[in-house]
């Protein structure tokens, strides 16, 4: 089986991104990283990426989503790219991007999906005084964090938490569900029938 490609598109953190480069250099995820797209030419993913010798490339939102997603696609197209990993891309993809990679982007939420989508998940989840909370890895569809669900980790949430220590705990349970999924997604092993992920065994 030949190794699929995957992008990497990142904004302003790279919680994930380094993790998955690792994997991928240990030999864990046999898959290429073909290209880091940011949208902020400062962010800490092209650094990483320059440090591991990926290839990267800022592609700056200038105010029109139409002509920054053409960018993107001709981008993805000319590394040959079957799956988009999302990790921390802050921007939300047209309708029709989306199609044109349907169930092809994958995307990391800290929180326990449908619950606290959107942003600061972690701060939702503190103000509502939930007792567990967590990660979802899932494909990115036309809404917010509605796409369907691939893999879920629970995580406690302690009484003293502060949105930094929570942050930090579901990071760990992220960094080691994200490769997994895409570990997945590489083997042919996801099959999505409406909202539901079936993994195959």
């Amino acid at each position: 089986m030949r190794k699929i490609n995957i992008a990497i598109l990142t904004s302003n953190t790279a919680g994930n991104l380094q993790s998955i480069i690792e994997h991928v250099e240990k030999g864990t995820l046999n898959v290429n990283v073909s290209v880091i797209i940011s949208d902020n030419c400062n962010s800490p993913g092209l650094k990483i990426a320059r440090e591991h010798d990926v290839e990267s490339i800022c592609i700056p939102y200038k105010g029109n989503r139409e002509g920054h997603e053409k960018e993107i696609l001709s981008c993805l197209k000319e590394h040959a790219v079957d799956l988009v990993v999302l990790d921390g891309y802050m921007r939300i993809f047209s309708p029709s991007f989306v199609r044109t990679y349907k169930n092809r982007i994958m995307n990391v939420h800290p929180s326990l999906l449908p619950s606290f989508s959107g942003r600061n998940a972690w701060e939702q989840a503190l103000d509502h005084g939930v007792k567990v909370s967590g990660c979802t890895i899932h494909f990115a569809d036309e809404g917010i964090d509605t796409g369907p669900i691939i893999l879920q980790a629970p995580v406690q949430v302690m009484e003293d938490d502060t949105v930094e220590t929570l942050k930090e705990r579901i990071l760990v349970e992220e960094k080691r569900l994200y490769p997994k999924a895409i570990r997945l997604f590489a083997e042919g092993r996801l099959k999505v029938e409406g909202r539901k992920v079936k993994i195959k065994h």
